[in-house]
């Protein structure tokens, strides 16, 4: 399968592992990874949002977990090959058990949200049977540092009840952006922040086409120093 290359770095991609994909640019562009040190990701794929958010700080360390073999090795073959190896590992890790002695400043994830799925791929990568957002939800709640961000990216419909749940864990929402495929459309994703602080709501859309198949002005301007755009 052809590497998707990126203006500092490339990923090398496989049929077992999904692959690159906007969800996953969104939530490395997106993401406030300014003051963080310390970041965990949960679900590395093919090390894509690590990736992105070490370019974005380059004071940030960077470990990230996943339970399927074949990302973990891609994971590890990307993170080596990149300038910003030195700042980057990865392990086979189920978050169920994860134990650290640290706590994270950012934790971030783009988590399973198919129910139904049909290739093995999918079923670990898609699905709630490995890691559900409760499970998701309630480890991050444990391993955040105080002034911490647990950053996810997921379906717009999913959003309430999701805030519901981790505002249970004393997660409280305080950034929201509203993913919509184009202009004048319903959301479709939606990126959520959470802290163990409460504070004001800061919420805002974003939008990817401005028309079929043509990007708009702000994901362009957005991506600008990731994506390599043809001319």
């Amino acid at each position: 399968m052809k590497p998707f290359t990126f203006k500092y770095f490339e990923i090398i991609q496989s049929k077992e592992v999904f692959r690159v994909g906007t969800d996953g640019v969104l939530l490395g562009s997106l993401t406030n990874v300014g003051e963080a040190l310390r970041v965990l990701e949960v679900g590395t794929g093919t090390g894509l949002i690590s990736l992105m958010l070490a370019q974005r700080n380059p004071e940030a360390a960077f470990l990230g977990i996943d339970i399927n073999e074949d990302a973990v090795a891609l994971t590890r073959q990307n993170f080596e090959h990149s300038i910003f190896a030195g700042r980057l590992k990865n392990q086979l890790q189920d978050f169920k058990t994860f134990e650290t002695e640290e706590k994270f400043d950012l934790i971030v994830s783009n988590p399973p949200y198919f129910e139904e799925s049909g290739s093995d791929k999918d079923k670990i990568a898609r699905q709630t049977v490995e890691l559900n957002f409760k499970q998701l939800i309630s480890k991050s709640s444990e391993i955040l540092s105080e002034k911490g961000i647990f950053s996810v990216i997921i379906p717009a419909d999913a959003g309430d009840d999701f805030v519901k749940t981790a505002t249970g864990n004393l997660l409280f929402l305080h950034r929201k952006i509203n993913i919509k495929g184009i202009e004048h459309s319903n959301a479709k994703r939606v990126i959520l922040e959470f802290s163990l602080i409460e504070k004001p709501l800061e919420e805002s859309d974003f939008v990817i086409e401005k028309s079929p198949r043509k990007y708009s002005d702000q994901y362009l301007e957005l991506t600008k120093e990731f994506h390599v755009f043809g001319k």
